[in-house]
């Protein structure tokens, strides 16, 4: 018989052999968009067939979101964090803490911030700073965290820095979900980023690059440029492993490509290898 006091020890033993920040290797939803669009449930079996159960959500896609969510937990997929725009955002940060807490989350990311054409100007940082501050205050109170997803057009020169040095210097209540695809498009290197600020970076996406590609500040890249984690020309293994030393637990694949269904496993068993040695 089990009594509350051996249940008492056994929840001690455990969580003295599990690492506090052991990382998490799951999918940001909108890698499977196209199936999604075609059969939502088929397309959720598949993410858990792989052996994924942490996700990054926030769309479902056309179907009721109570519905989602019981899909979601009938494929036992844990949406950590969703997704939110940046109007909602800066418009009704209320809603996206009431929806957050709907799907369990803890964090609430942004992946975009609305610009004209390829120009983001140090204007137009300083006023989106300003909503996520404020946004990211309320979500706090709700005990979510904001996450600004950078997109690459962030890294234009500024003063002595980048604009996106900027935008960090002035976070107060919002971190940063590193995609190191668009880090390294808009001319950074990844694992230099993920050093320098290190307390910032919350989450990651993980996406590989051909090799060959030459990014730039427009934020935009053909999705077929999407690799298996380790293929292409970012160093993967050495962001994850720097990235779990410092504490990051969420990682997120993501492959924007039409390839995206052979792809991920493979990319997956790249992740698990980086485990093994």
């Amino acid at each position: 018989m089990i009594t509350p006091f051996n249940k008492f020890l056994i929840t001690i033993i455990l969580l003295s052999i599990t690492p506090v920040n052991a990382q998490e290797f799951g999918i940001q939803l909108y890698s499977l968009r196209n199936q999604f669009n075609r059969d939502v449930e088929k397309s959720l079996k598949i993410i858990s067939d792989w052996g994924i159960s942490t996700i990054e959500a926030g769309d479902s896609y056309g179907m009721d979101e109570e519905k989602f969510r019981t899909l979601l937990k009938k494929y036992d997929l844990n949406p950590i964090s969703i997704g939110a725009s940046y109007e909602e955002l800066r418009d009704n940060p209320g809603e996206v803490a009431k929806k957050a807490k709907r799907y369990g989350a803890r964090f609430v990311m942004c992946a975009w911030i609305p610009h004209i054409g390829n120009l983001f100007t140090i204007e137009k940082a300083k006023s989106s700073v300003d909503v996520f501050n404020k946004a990211g205050a309320i979500l706090k109170k709700e005990g979510l965290t904001l996450a600004y997803h950078a997109h690459g057009y962030e890294f234009r020169s500024y003063q002595n820095g980048t604009i996106f040095d900027y935008i960090a210097r002035k976070a107060k209540n919002f971190s940063f979900e590193m995609d190191v695809f668009w880090v390294q498009h808009g001319g950074e290197d990844p694992l230099k980023l993920l050093e320098k600020y290190p307390d910032f970076v919350v989450m990651l996406h993980l996406k590989d690059m051909r090799k060959g590609v030459v990014g730039n500040f427009s934020g935009g890249e053909d999705v077929e440029t999407n690799v298996v984690l380790g293929s292409g020309q970012i160093d993967i293994a050495g962001v994850v492993k720097r990235a779990s030393e410092l504490g990051v637990r969420y990682m997120f694949i993501e492959d924007e490509s039409s390839r995206v269904i052979d792809q991920v496993p493979k990319s997956l068993a790249f992740l698990k290898s980086l485990q093994t040695n």
